[in-house]
């Protein structure tokens, strides 16, 4: 399987739009079993064991696909500030899921394509244009509808999601600039290391609940969907046109919608509705506007004569 760029056939694309869409149900499964444990354990124990099993299933696929790597690799400043990154907005993403609705959380996460290219172009210089700008500008104020700080209806909850945003922020700008020597199964093994060794520090100031064997098992399917999740999202962009299939990783907000109310009872009310849809279409339209940007540098200039 290659990497398409730009080059797809609109076979190849469907297929890469289908592998996304599996992956975002993938995860939105996985966060309406996590979301199930609200009452039943601790935070930090349920971060610990999903951790502790992710990092098992991880450690032996990685030595199957032969990505397994020397752990003292591990140690290297950007691999650790990429775990850092993704261990904070775990914490950050599962607190807030305990909390609020599962439509809210989802629909402030979909701000992380604007938050890149902010950060982007603001700690390394990336060249962004006027219209990026303004879209960035325009999903804060979906973000922000959404939120509602100060006013009625505002969960303090909310901003653990946009911290959450922020830790996504820094593992992926850092996994930018990782060494391409570095396999993705072994990175992703050091993560959910850091990741179950933050839960369990955590659990350890919380009371530790009694762990019955379908919680166990609950959490090995979670990790189950989750690296399912994250196996058919990199499928699908290794096998469409970047810019055709990352679009379809907004039907994440459609599938949690639907669980949030068909499990939960939980209803988005109007400013939810509308903050989703500003988010989602600015986030398009950066996606649509990279795109474009990217043909300009790559076609070269026509020759006068």
């Amino acid at each position: 399987m290659q990497n398409h760029g730009t080059n797809a056939s609109p076979a190849e694309n469907l297929r890469g739009a289908a592998f996304m869409t599996i992956g975002m149900f993938a995860f939105t499964v996985n966060d309406l079993a996590m979301k199930s444990f609200t009452g039943q354990l601790n935070l930090g124990q349920v971060v610990f064991i999903r951790g502790a099993i992710a990092t098992i299933l991880v450690y032996f696929l990685a030595l199957k696909m032969g990505q397994m790597r020397p752990i003292k690799l591990a140690f290297r400043p950007l691999l650790f500030i990429r775990a850092a990154g993704e261990a904070s907005a775990t914490y950050l993403f599962v607190t807030a899921l305990f909390h609020i609705p599962i439509a809210n959380v989802s629909a402030i996460m979909q701000a992380l394509p604007l938050a890149l290219t902010f950060f982007a172009a603001f700690l390394f210089g990336e060249k962004v244009g006027w219209r990026r700008y303004t879209a960035v500008i325009v999903g804060l104020c979906g973000v922000l509808l959404i939120v509602r700080p100060g006013l009625q209806g505002f969960d303090i909850y909310s901003l653990y999601v946009l911290g959450a945003v922020v830790g996504c922020v820094v593992r992926d700008l850092a996994t930018r600039r990782l060494a391409s020597d570095i396999p993705a199964l072994f990175i992703t093994f050091v993560t959910a290391i850091l990741v179950a060794t933050m839960g369990g520090v955590i659990a350890l100031a919380e009371e530790w609940k009694p762990v019955a064997f379908h919680h166990v098992a609950l959490m090995g399917a979670t990790s189950s969907f989750l690296l399912a999740g994250y196996f058919f999202t990199v499928t699908s962009m290794r096998t469409g046109d970047i810019g055709f299939v990352s679009p379809f990783r907004y039907t994440v907000l459609v599938f949690s919608v639907i669980g949030g109310m068909l499990i939960y009872s939980e209803f988005p009310d109007i400013y939810t509705i509308i903050g989703s849809l500003v988010v989602v279409a600015t986030g398009i339209y950066t996606l649509y506007r990279e795109r474009v940007v990217h043909r300009q540098r790559i076609t070269p200039a026509p020759v006068r004569t």
